[in-house]
C-alpha cells in the first residue's frame, strides 16, 4: 500500500513536472503585460511599443504596455518585482530605473533582484541641448560661464541628473542644478526660459533644434553616432564624458529560466530584422544594438560600478 501511494505521488509530481515543461515550452500564449516607468511619448516607450509590435508579429502574441511613471521608475519596479513570475509580466526599463534608482537611493534593489533577458537596445541618441534664449552655442561658452549662473533642468535621482553630474566633473563646470521633472517638462522649461541646459533624446528635440529654438552641445557617446549627423561627440572636445544607456528587458525574480531565454531568442530575432533598425532610426537616431543576457548582466553590473561613487551626491539632492 505505501509503495503504491509512493508510485502514485511519484508519477503526479513527474505530471506536473512535464506539465510546467509544457507551459514554458509553448510560451507566450496570452497577452504579455510590459510595464514601463515612463510617461507615454518618451524614447522608453517608444522603444517598449515598437518592440510590443515586432513582439506580436514574431510571435502572434499581444504586449499590452502599462505606463507606470513616477517616483524614479520604482513605482513600475516595484510592480513587476511583486508579479507573478509567470512570464506574463515583463519590466521594460533601462539604467535609470535598475541602477540610478539603487544608486540614488530611490530603490532599495537593483538588477540583481530580477531575471535580467537582454539588452535589448542601447540609447545613442542623447544630447545636451541648451535654449537658444541661454546664448550658449557651444561647450567652450559653458565652460566659459561664471560657476552657478548656468541653469541644468533633470529629474532628481534620475538618469539625466546623473548626466549632469558626470558632464560638470568631466568639463570642468559648475551648473545650478534643478528638478524639473520628466522630458516633456524639461522640453517645456527649455522653450519657456526656465532653464538653460538639459539631457535629453535628440528625437525629441530636432524640431526645435532646427527652428532654431535649441542648440546641441554634443552626444556623450564614445564614438559619434552616424544617426545624428554632425553633432560631435563631448570626447571631441575634449571633455571626459562618455555615457550610454542601454534598454533593459527583465522579468520577476524566479520566473523560469526557459521563458527568460525565449524571450531573448525573441528579442534577438526582431533585432536582425531590416525594417525594425528603420524605424528606430526614423523614432529616435538609434541605431540597432542588442546583448543577450550574459553579456547584458556584464555590461549592467559594469555601468553600477561606475555610478556608484555618485551615490552620495546624488542621495544629498533629494
Amino acid at each position: 500500500m505505501k509503495s503504491t501511494v509512493i508510485l502514485a505521488m511519484t508519477a503526479l509530481a513527474a505530471g506536473l513536472v512535464s506539465t510546467a515543461a509544457v507551459a514554458q515550452e509553448d510560451w507566450p500564449q496570452r497577452t504579455i503585460n510590459v510595464i514601463i516607468g515612463a510617461s507615454p511619448g518618451g524614447d522608453t516607450d517608444f522603444n517598449a511599443r515598437t518592440m510590443a509590435r515586432y513582439f506580436e508579429e514574431v510571435t502572434g502574441v499581444g504586449m499590452v504596455i502599462t505606463n507606470m511613471p513616477g517616483g524614479g521608475a520604482t513605482i513600475a519596479t516595484s510592480a513587476v518585482r511583486q508579479a507573478e513570475p509567470d512570464g506574463y509580466t515583463m519590466l521594460f526599463g533601462h539604467t535609470g530605473h535598475l541602477i540610478v534608482a539603487e544608486v540614488s537611493g530611490l530603490a532599495d534593489y537593483g538588477i540583481a533582484d530580477f531575471e535580467i533577458c537582454c539588452v535589448p537596445a542601447i540609447d545613442q541618441g542623447a544630447v545636451l541641448v541648451a535654449s537658444a534664449e541661454s546664448g550658449l552655442t557651444s561647450v567652450k561658452d559653458l565652460q566659459a560661464a561664471e560657476p552657478g549662473s548656468v541653469t541644468f533642468g533633470t529629474e532628481f535621482g534620475g538618469y539625466s541628473h546623473l548626466q549632469g553630474l558626470i558632464f560638470q566633473q568631466g568639463a570642468g563646470v559648475e551648473m545650478n542644478v534643478v528638478d524639473t521633472g520628466s522630458a516633456a517638462e524639461k522640453i517645456a522649461s527649455l522653450l519657456g526660459g526656465r532653464i538653460d541646459v538639459a539631457g535629453i533624446a535628440y528625437g525629441a528635440v530636432q524640431d526645435y533644434v532646427e527652428g532654431g529654438q535649441m542648440v546641441v552641445l554634443g552626444q556623450p557617446n564614445d564614438e559619434p553616432n552616424p544617426l545624428l549627423g554632425d553633432i560631435p561627440t563631448f570626447v571631441e572636445q575634449d571633455v571626459d564624458f562618455v555615457m550610454n544607456n542601454p534598454y533593459i528587458i527583465a522579468f520577476p525574480d524566479g520566473t523560469d529560466q526557459a521563458i527568460v531565454d525565449k524571450m531573448g531568442e525573441v528579442m534577438k530575432q526582431i533585432a536582425e530584422m531590416p525594417e525594425y533598425a528603420e524605424d528606430l532610426e526614423e523614432g529616435f537616431k538609434q541605431p540597432v544594438a542588442f546583448l543577450p543576457k550574459e553579456e547584458a548582466v556584464e555590461r549592467l553590473n559594469a555601468i553600477r560600478d561606475t555610478y556608484m561613487p555618485y551615490r552620495d551626491a546624488l542621495q544629498a539632492a533629494r
